[in-house]
């Protein structure tokens, strides 16, 4: 069997980045462009659409894409009909420039050209609603009670600049992404890795935190009736209080190293800035994993959330409300994982033959990353989690940083 196709009607992928002579005359013809600055999360998005992640997009959305993605998770000018749940925007707070072609900047990085088509003026309040608001919330009044301070997407959308500037990009740096991590895999370069260990059914695990317990258990039940599996981590810019890029990388090599199939596993990376846009960035999430040759997700509980915004599960829902065809990819719904005392295993509430919290071994973050500054490690249920994994975050938690 062959891997899942591309997303998009042409089911191929559309890297924007250049390379080769390409590149170097387009660096030198962007000197003379007016350059502009690019934020965190509009850098990452580039640098997507820069290896063909966010196929089939090959720039920044105009009005008809962006409405259209908000009113019916759909493109409506790009690739008519094809499914996008989250806006992918470029925004600037003054109109300095003229019709034609910008430089784009991150810093004193170069990161790409773009030519502009459309400059427009959005609805942040409606974007944020539709992108962000969940079951968390009864009504717009009361998710805009908490969503201003306490939702990191809706305050990176509203800090952004008044107007969207829409066009295609040639991308001519990756920033230091793929210097950094030997498993920066681009999804054809994923594709080719899958190809060559005889994989077609592939699941996708999306993961922005170390993994416990419960996390490598639900990987290897998908390993259970799958070719392989892809633990897929984002190291785009992080949250405060989340653990930095290089120190969940040592954790995941470590647990894979000791406790998986390193025959039927592989770690890769991407750099994508986080929405935490609960069921809209698990679609997103499902896109990329489709283009990356994944042919299913794992979703879980509160994929891609944050606070109480969603409902546990509402993540895995909306799948069941997409149309035919709308993805190759398919969802792999997990429940609730933990340890149960009873069964004197790892259970979930599918299967846990009790209903009874004070069987589950359960540790919050805030007693973990306590128990883990104290020096504690050896303390911490070895039910919850590996300690060669507890003594990794240790490590990292023991010099100052909590």
């Amino acid at each position: 069997m062959a891997l899942v196709s591309p997303h998009g009607s042409e089911k191929v992928l559309t890297s924007v980045m250049l390379t080769g002579k390409e590149l170097e005359d387009e660096k030198k013809r962007a000197e003379s462009l007016p350059k502009l600055q690019v934020s965190d999360r509009e850098a990452g998005d580039l640098l997507m659409m820069g290896m063909g992640a966010f196929s089939p997009l090959t720039g920044f959305m105009g009005r008809d894409d962006y409405e259209g993605c908000l009113d019916e998770m759909k493109l409506r000018k790009s690739d008519p009909g094809v499914l996008w749940p989250l806006p992918v925007t470029f925004a600037v707070d003054k109109l300095t420039f003229k019709e034609g072609e910008v430089a784009l900047c991150h810093g004193d990085s170069l990161l790409a050209v773009m030519t502009v088509e459309e400059v427009y003026e959005p609805n942040k309040e409606r974007e944020c609603e539709c992108s962000f608001m969940g079951q968390g919330s009864y009504n717009r009044d009361e998710f805009w009670m908490v969503a201003r301070d306490e939702h990191p997407g809706v305050r990176e959308v509203l800090g952004s600049g008044k107007y969207y500037v829409g066009g295609p990009v040639r991308t001519l740096y990756e920033g230091t992404f793929a210097e950094d991590y030997e498993n920066a895999y681009r999804p054809e370069d994923a594709r080719r890795l899958f190809e060559e260990r005889g994989w077609s059914t592939v699941a996708a695990f999306q993961t922005r935190n170390p993994m416990h317990r419960s996390q490598e258990y639900i990987c290897k039940l998908a390993q259970e009736f799958l070719d392989g599996l892809f633990i897929h981590a984002v190291v785009g810019a992080t949250h405060p209080g989340e653990v930095p890029a290089e120190i969940r990388m040592q954790c995941y090599t470590t647990l894979i190293e000791n406790y998986f199939d390193a025959d039927r596993t592989l770690l890769g990376v991407y750099p994508m800035f986080m929405r935490y846009a609960g069921p809209r960035e698990a679609l997103l999430h499902a896109i990329i994993r489709q283009n990356f040759g994944c042919s299913h997700l794992l979703v879980g509980r509160d994929h891609a959330g944050i606070g109480d915004f969603y409902g546990l599960f509402e993540a895995q829902a909306i799948f069941d409300t997409l149309w035919e065809g709308a993805l190759e990819l398919q969802p792999l719904k997990v429940d609730w994982a933990f340890w149960s005392i009873k069964n004197n295993g790892m259970a979930s509430l599918k299967t846990c033959p009790t209903d009874d919290p004070d069987d589950r071994i359960l540790v919050s973050g805030t007693k973990l990353r306590k128990m883990l500054a104290q020096g504690k490690a050896e303390e911490v249920p070895s039910e919850f989690s590996r300690i060669e994994v507890l003594t990794i975050l240790q490590d990292y938690y023991l010099k100052d940083n909590y």
